[in-house]
Parts: structure tokens; sequence; C-alpha cells
């Protein structure tokens, strides 16, 4: 690192530097530092080992003003902020991408808009091209975030399938009604009969395809479909204390529950021990998500797992592959059935 004329402070090096160290011509540093198209290996090579030595840090700045970049990924969190606290699922996700683009040397945004009115200022400020592209996370059927980014031309990978956007939207997914139907058939092959179903929101696709696999597996044993065993839930913990609740009330004879998040797992067993339900005795409980909530639980929670490094980095290489100039993809990922004690 070489010295600069202001009491003797070490400035730092610069790109010349690194051409310098390398023996090669600044371009080629510079196609290097923008993929290495045009660059023999052994070019590419000794810049990077140049880099390496100089403790050259890219000027992000200076390059987005000759790649019109940011060379930084937005994570869109349509969701109250309390939410984003409370659910682990966000916390896992997020540090699952952080992790997926750090390997590209390119840091991730955090925004929450749980408003109309954050949403608004949020859409504008992505629009203006403040971040490459966007990675949205729990997207609600009506919410116009994904329309408005979209007709922006912003590149844009949801997490889960959006609802109504039809093919032209990326998104990676768990198999959200296979697992549903996992795990209702585990229920089943328990001997239980009258299993409740606590869903997620239904203008959420995770909602939606956890109660078709739900229906399906029952009209599958020729099990009648009894809307006394069906309430809503919206992901939070509460939600599934008064669900449950609302279950013992319409259908006292329920023997099991399949829950559509961890989260609310863990209110279905506070309602169930307050009712002196015995789980998994009286009643079976599963969940959905295999998130650190369900090895919080007592007993431990049967649950389905969702891949969630998986999808994490799934998400990346999609959004970074449009941001490239690729079209749209779909990933879908299968999850698994994790035993524990409540079922």
């Amino acid at each position: 690192m070489t010295m600069s004329n202001t009491g003797g402070r070490r400035r730092p090096p610069t790109i010349h530097d690194v051409a310098r160290e390398a023996g090669v011509s600044r371009g080629t540093v510079s196609r290097v530092l923008n993929g290495g198209h045009y660059v023999s290996p052994s070019a590419a090579e000794a810049v990077n080992a140049a880099i390496h030595r100089t403790g050259y840090v890219v000027n992000r700045h200076a390059r987005s003003l000759i790649t019109g970049r940011s060379d930084s990924v937005g994570f869109l969190l349509t969701e109250p902020q309390e939410r984003f606290f409370e659910d682990p699922n966000f916390n896992v996700l997020l540090r699952g991408c952080t992790q997926a683009l750090a390997a590209h040397d390119i840091p991730l945004l955090l925004m929450i808009a749980g408003t109309q009115a954050e949403r608004r200022r949020i859409v504008r400020y992505i629009a203006a091209g403040h971040v490459d592209g966007v990675l949205l996370v729990s997207s609600h059927s009506g919410d116009p975030v994904a329309e408005e980014l979209r007709a922006a031309g912003v590149p844009l990978v949801a997490c889960g399938k959006p609802i109504g956007l039809g093919s032209k939207t990326s998104y990676v997914a768990a198999d959200d009604r296979d697992g549903a139907r996992d795990m209702v058939r585990h229920l089943l092959s328990l001997g239980r009969r009258r299993v409740g179903v606590v869903t997620g929101p239904l203008d959420t696709p995770g909602g939606v395809e956890r109660l078709a696999g739900y229906k399906e597996v029952l009209a599958e044993a020729g099990i009648g479909i009894d809307e006394r065993l069906i309430v809503s839930g919206d992901y939070s913990r509460a939600s599934g204390e008064a669900g449950a609740e609302r279950l013992l009330a319409g259908a006292p004879d329920m023997d099991a529950v399949f829950v559509a998040s961890d989260l609310m797992a863990q209110g279905v067993l506070t309602a169930l021990h307050r009712a002196g339900r015995r789980v998994p005795q009286d009643v079976a409980v599963g969940g959905f998500d295999d998130s650190p909530a369900a090895v919080s639980t007592s007993p431990g929670l049967t649950t389905i797992r969702q891949p969630w490094d998986r999808i994490s980095s799934e998400m990346v290489r999609v959004l970074l592959a449009q941001v490239g100039g690729e079209d749209p993809a779909t990933v879908i990922l299968p999850t698994e059935l994790v035993k524990r004690e409540s079922a």
C-alpha cells in the first residue's frame, strides 16, 4: 500500500496499483472486475493474486457510474416489522440470502414494508435504481408491489409462488402441497380420523397450497371435509392459539391437527395444554417449516422441513441470472417429513 502526502497516512490501493502489480493493463484489471470476459485465465489469475496482495477493494460507486448497476440487492419483506422479529423463518431466509450473495461480493439491503405508505415509498426507491434486483418475501394476493416492480423492469424473485401474477414472475418455493399431503398421511397412519387444520393466510401461496394438500389426502382416505375442522391463521403464534381454541369448541372430538407453520403450532400446543388435552395421546400435532420453533416446543414438534438453505441459494442464483439478462425461472424444491414426539 502506498503513502499519501497528507500526514503520512496510507492511501488505499487503486486499480493502477493492481495493474502494475499484476503486470497487465488497467483495462485488463477492469475486465476482470466486471466478470472476466475476454481475459485469458493466466491474466485473470495474475490480477486476482495482485488484488489479494495489494488489498484492493472495488470502489462500488465508481463502478456503478460505468456499469449502470448498484451492485446491491434488496430483500423486501411485505409484512409488519414485528413479524420479522417474531417469525424465525424470515431470519433464516435473510441469513441464507446474505451468505449466498457474499460469495459474489454483493451486499444485501433489508427493506420492510408493512403498510401501503411504506410499500409506495420503497417501490419508488427500488425503481430509481438503488438496487439491481429484489428478493421478495411474503407477498399477499392483492399486494401491488410485485406487479409494480415488474412493470418498472426490476429483476424480481419471490419466495413462494405469487398469487395472480401468471408465469412472468420468477419464484422459488418448497412444494407446499406435497409437504401438507405427507403430514396428513402421517397423521392418518397413526389411526387418527378427526384431523383439524390451522391454515396459513389464504391470500398467500403457502396458505392455499397447504390447505389443498390437507383436503386431497382426506379425500383419498374417503374422509369427508368437515368445515368445523378448518380454521385460518396468519402464521403467528397467537393465531395458532386462537385457532386451536376454535377447533376445540367446534369439534371437541378432534384427535389430530395439522398446523401450517411451526410458530402457529406453538400456540396450538399452548391451547391444547390449557384445555387438558395430552399431546400426542389425545391430540397429535404436526407443523410445517422445521424452524427453530419446532425444537423449542414440549413435546418436540413433528413437522415438514423446508430446505431453507437451498431456497436462499436458488433465489439468489435465479435473481443474479435475471440481472445478467436471462428470462424468469421457477424452482420447486422437495420437502421432508421430520418425526418427533408430537405425532
